[in-house]
């Protein structure tokens, strides 16, 4: 019996062969859902906007918040045709997005020459162990701008 797929699911996968064909970047798409409505979509612009996170995911998430007029999408769900790279897991995190269903995963995209799975590894090592060198300055400077934010007058907590 063969799997059926949702058409949020094929929106998608159409949406990251659009964006693929016209040159806007690798074969990525997405689209997010709230209440059974599609209200972002975007696929891979990468390369058409020399802008290295202009993912599916990030695209898709900026367009629902500017249709929302709002940072948070409680209730929604995420639709991609590949498993998020960690950059974008953290930012549907950071959005409040509810659900992530995906079809290929971070071992298919490495297939087809994308680092997903090897960020994956690589975020999980400790600091010195990582390929990128790693080092702290000036926490001193950091900490005392920070420790202004709790007390900040009309502050806005997401």
């Amino acid at each position: 019996m063969a799997a059926t797929i949702s058409s949020f699911m094929a929106e998608a996968v159409k949406l990251s062969e659009h964006g693929m064909f016209r040159g806007d970047g690798g074969p990525f798409g997405a689209v997010i859902v709230r209440e059974g409505k599609i209200i972002g979509k975007g696929w891979n612009r990468v390369l058409a906007t020399n802008d290295p996170t202009a993912h599916a995911e990030i695209t898709a998430i900026r367009d629902a918040c500017r249709a929302t007029s709002s940072y948070r999408l409680e209730g929604c769900t995420i639709y991609v045709n590949c498993e998020p790279c960690p950059m974008c897991l953290a930012a549907i995190y950071w959005a409040g997005i509810e659900q992530i269903l995906f079809a290929a995963t971070r071992e298919d995209a490495e297939r087809i020459g994308f680092i997903d799975a090897e960020l994956y590894r690589e975020i999980c090592r400790p600091d010195q162990q990582r390929s990128m060198r790693t080092g702290r300055e000036d926490k001193k400077s950091a900490l005392k701008i920070m420790q202004q934010w709790p007390t900040l007058a009309g502050r806005r907590d997401y």
